[in-house]
């Protein structure tokens, strides 16, 4: 057994069998065919699914390696992206060169489609996709982890209670990070932080910087963090599909000091964010990190400056700005009409406007935050002022 086979994505051998086993599988089968078919998986589930699974086993013959799967895989990603966004930009790839691995380290809006919309920069680009982070929370049922592991995702042991544990499993990790980008020559995509930004409010948690130092401490910090190419990147949502769902969350936080989620919450969020309007999508990669940083402190404050100047503000953030009860009025912000010509300004109106409305009153407070607080950051990193 090698060193990080608990964790590590499938490799090429054993992609066959995976695939056999996920279209054996009747827990995929039923969800995949309410996906397909939501108005009849229910009353023909018992001729769907079988029909499904036949179809897949011979659209998926002959897949043998990770590449050819995620070819076959990419006409669905890029479908799935032209029915739910606008469009979708990046910048800063270019400067991603061929037979270089990167770290790249963003902000966590989305379980599922923030790697994705990376992974379709960099796979548009020519170049491999990165192995992705993913919570083991997220991984509950077993044709799930099957899924990601396909795709090149790895996992992030987040369960594990004992400290000593979890001690171990950071340096796992760590080893498993360190060993991909400078033996492998693979990339990887990992969140700044643990857990979506439901706030808005997008940080780098220092924790994480000293996780990718730890199975190297013989040597400077700041040599670790360049060694592995870490490019922050920024990803930026026109319109979030799980606004509401997280402003709900945000406000019983806020009225009862906890929130406790449901069975079944996360798979709901996925469905919704890979499925739900989300308007124009922007990524950008910024240069990887070449100044010698020797704490987390400051390397996490140069990460969030990049993350959050990386971040585009769409007609959406500046009508929530202005409506937030707790912006700073000394910061110099535009208003949305200064910025934004007449036309497309009439439609982010009409989508906000049907978005608050939607919302119950008791949380629309949380709704505005979440796309006000990018332009509270981004505004205040560009007057030279501390973030809050």
């Amino acid at each position: 057994m090698g060193e990080f086979d608990a964790i590590r994505p499938y490799d090429d051998a054993e992609v066959p069998a995976v695939l056999a086993r996920l279209l054996s599988d009747k827990a995929f089968l039923a969800t995949l065919t309410k996906f397909r078919f939501p108005r009849l998986a229910n009353t023909f589930g018992w001729f769907l699914q079988p029909a499904l699974a036949r179809k897949l086993r011979k659209e998926f013959a002959g897949i043998n390696s990770v590449a050819t799967l995620q070819d076959k895989i990419e006409v669905y990603v890029d479908h799935t992206i032209e029915r739910a966004t606008d469009g979708v930009t990046y910048a800063g790839v270019e400067q991603l060169k061929s037979g270089s691995a990167y770290l790249f380290l963003a902000n966590h809006r989305d379980i599922v489609m923030d790697p994705a919309f990376v992974n379709y920069a960099v796979y548009h680009a020519g170049l491999p996709t990165p192995r992705i982070a993913i919570g083991d929370n997220l991984l509950q049922k077993p044709f799930v982890s099957d899924l990601m592991r396909l795709n090149k995702s790895f996992i992030v042991h987040r369960s594990i209670s004992g400290r000593r544990e979890k001690m171990a499993a950071y340096q796992l990790l760590s080893a498993y990070i360190n060993h991909s980008i400078t033996h492998d020559t693979q990339s990887i995509w990992i969140a700044q932080a643990e857990g979506r930004a439901k706030d808005g409010d997008d940080r780098t948690e220092s924790a994480i910087l000293k996780m990718f130092h730890m199975s190297r401490k013989d040597e400077p910090f700041g040599e670790v963090i360049r060694s592995l190419n870490l490019s922050p990147v920024s990803i930026s949502y026109e319109y979030d599909p799980c606004d509401q769902a997280k402003a709900r969350e945000l406000y019983i936080r806020a009225t009862t000091g906890s929130y406790a989620k449901t069975p079944g919450e996360d798979d709901i969020s996925i469905a919704l964010g890979i499925t739900g309007y989300k308007g124009r999508v922007h990524v950008n990669f910024a240069p990887p990190i070449s100044d010698q940083f020797e704490d987390t402190k400051q390397l996490a404050a140069e990460i969030d400056r990049q993350i959050l100047t990386g971040y585009r503000l769409f007609p959406v953030h500046y009508l929530a700005w202005a409506q937030w009860s707790e912006r700073d009025a000394s910061l110099s912000v535009p208003q949305a009409h200064e910025l934004f010509g007449a036309e497309e300004l009439a439609k982010a109106k009409a989508e906000w406007e049907t978005r608050l409305a939607g919302c119950p009153a008791e949380h629309r407070p949380y709704l505005i935050q979440q796309y006000a607080t990018p332009v509270r950051n981004q505004y205040r990193i560009k007057a030279g002022l501390a973030l809050p």
